[in-house]
């Protein structure tokens, strides 16, 4: 591992400035920027340019979906365990397994694996995301992922066309960034040859696929084990607790009490991460 204390500091100075102008367009809490600020002095001090241009297209894009038809989704974010400005376990949750990935990189600087489990980690993450902001406007109501059941939209383990294509769509936008500057032979990092541009489209593809691997691993713990509460006065399942937004107080309705949105969330990264490293080794 070779690093130098110039290298590391300047990651946390990028870090700090990023995790402050996102705490000023609230897009994070107090505690998830300085999460982000640690996140952030990770992907860009150990990881340059092309670990800085992957966490910021994840962090951009999810944060600018947060905000789109808000109006719309008002409703359904009541339910939601926390609102859209991400706080420490969320920024952990969703990049925390892609900052793992990177500091393994610095131990194993030569190898591809650590950035295609740290890509494909934000990629499970942003598909999660975009599924989660998109799919809540789908016209029709989302299934069950396990039973086919219609459930409310928003509900966890919900599926929809339109929140499926999402999912494909932000996992497809981390690959995109991926295949566009990882070192050993991204399309503006090496020379354009047919061998670095068979590459690159081998591995858009298969952080893709991984990405949308973990959000459906998402969903189907969010059909199983997640908790998930009732709200007695609204007649409604939610992931609020102990109160509802209406200020009602909410009880397990099933799951496990302790597998909350971040659990899930945490795992759905990771399954997105070691579906790209098994499939790099095994394909």
């Amino acid at each position: 591992m070779s690093l130098s204390w110039m290298q590391i500091l300047v990651g946390l100075v990028l870090g700090a400035c990023v995790a402050f102008l996102a705490y000023r367009l609230k897009a994070l809490t107090p505690g998830g920027a300085v999460a982000a600020a640690l996140l952030g002095a990770v992907f860009f001090g150990l990881g340059g340019l092309p670990g800085a241009v992957l966490l910021l297209v994840f962090f951009i894009s999810s944060s600018a979906l947060s905000r789109l038809a808000k109006s719309r989704k008002q409703e359904v974010e009541a339910n939601y365990a926390k609102g859209d400005r991400r706080d420490a376990g969320q920024v952990l949750a969703n990049g925390g397994a892609a900052g793992a990935f990177m500091i393994l990189h610095s131990f194993f600087p030569l190898e591809t694996w650590p950035w295609l489990g740290a890509a494909a980690s934000l990629a499970a993450a942003n598909a999660d995301t975009w599924a989660t902001e998109l799919g809540v406007l789908s016209p029709h109501p989302p299934r069950l992922i396990t039973s086919g059941r219609r459930v409310a939209p928003g509900a966890s383990g919900g599926v929809s066309l339109v929140g499926l294509a999402a999912a494909l769509g932000g996992a497809a936008l981390e690959a995109a960034a991926f295949a566009l500057v990882w070192p050993g032979g991204g399309l503006l990092i090496a020379p354009l040859t047919p061998h670095a541009s068979s590459l690159s489209i081998a591995f858009f593809i298969l952080v893709t696929l991984a990405g949308l691997a973990g959000s459906l691993v998402d969903s189907f713990l969010g059909a199983t084990l997640q908790a998930i509460y009732y709200c007695p006065e609204c007649q409604k399942e939610t992931e609020r607790h102990p109160i509802h937004s209406c200020g009602t107080p909410t009880s397990l309705l099933r799951g496990m009490a302790r597998m909350n949105n971040d659990l899930v969330n945490a795992a759905c990264t990771v399954s997105g991460a070691v579906v790209a490293v098994i499939l790099y080794f095994v394909v």
